[in-house]
């Protein structure tokens, strides 16, 4: 029939039927059986399994830690990508593919590597420990993993932002009288924060639930270095299914708030661009 167009992909409902299905299949069902075994406990339970010194220590811990890894691969990203977009460097090439090393790497092999590498007699832990400057098996070497294993969420979201970013618009600041500073913070970060934003909230939530990596270099001491999915394994372990679901409920809530207050962030900023522009 004239004027009646054919579409490649099936239309709106069948592809919202096929959508919904496959996401409550890998997402909605998994996580909805977590808060289904947590609401068999009572309330005194539940708030003594999530409440517990121990258990909250490693809530400090693992937050703590995956926001300030988060922090750190923002400005230590952002600087590596402006390297690789602005600068032509031997190895260049080579330095671009390292960056997704932790994407393939297995996180056993990475926690194991990082360990042999801070451990007392590792081959910058024999130089650092006579200085005072203990990582391996402590939180520092918590935060070391996750800054490992977070730095490529936020140098591959940045990274095609910045190649858009054309070096015109920099020179024209300066032609305007710019100094390299007010350049930076007035016209790159304005169009560069909801690409890092996005690559914080990757690197965050990537860190949150890490436990590869950071299970042989953390040492888990209880109160000291214990991270929260190590808990949730023990309590597995323990056949405490209920305790694990409920911290693990826990986990979700958090980190569900968390994106959910960058993610209004990051929505404000680009309407904040927008205006601007």
């Amino acid at each position: 029939m004239v004027g009646v167009q054919r579409r490649i992909l099936p239309g709106f409902g069948l592809s919202l039927g096929f959508t919904l299905a496959y996401l409550s299949l890998i997402v909605l069902i998994p996580l909805s059986a977590v808060f289904l075994k947590t609401a068999t406990m009572s309330a005194g339970a539940l708030w003594e399994a999530i409440s517990a010194p121990r258990v909250v220590a490693t809530y400090r811990l693992s937050f703590g830690a995956s926001l300030l890894a988060a922090a750190v691969n923002v400005v230590f990203g952002l600087m590596l990508a402006w390297s690789l977009v602005r600068y032509s460097f031997p190895g260049r090439k080579l330095v671009d593919a390292l960056i997704d090393l932790p994407f393939a790497l297995p996180t056993a092999v990475a926690g194991i590597s990082l360990t042999a590498l801070y451990a007392k007699n590792g081959w910058l832990g024999q130089y650092l420990e006579p200085l005072g400057i203990k990582i391996a098996f402590t939180p520092t070497g918590v935060l070391v993993a996750l800054i490992f294993i977070g730095l490529p969420f936020v140098v591959r979201t940045v990274q095609p932002v910045l190649e858009d970013l054309e070096a015109e618009v920099e020179e024209a600041a300066a032609s305007l009288g710019a100094s390299r500073w007010q350049t930076v913070i007035r016209v790159v970060l304005p169009a560069l924060l909801p690409a890092l934003l996005t690559g914080f909230a990757l690197a965050f939530a990537r860190a949150v639930g890490e436990y590869g990596s950071v299970i042989f270099i953390a040492g888990n001491l209880p109160m000291v270095s214990e991270i929260t999915p190590l808990i949730i394994i023990t309590k597995l372990e323990q056949y405490d299914y209920a305790g694990a679901t409920a911290v693990a409920s826990v986990m979700l809530v958090f980190s569900f708030v968390l994106l959910l207050l960058i993610n209004l962030l990051q929505e404000w900023t680009r309407r904040s661009a927008r205006k601007v522009s």
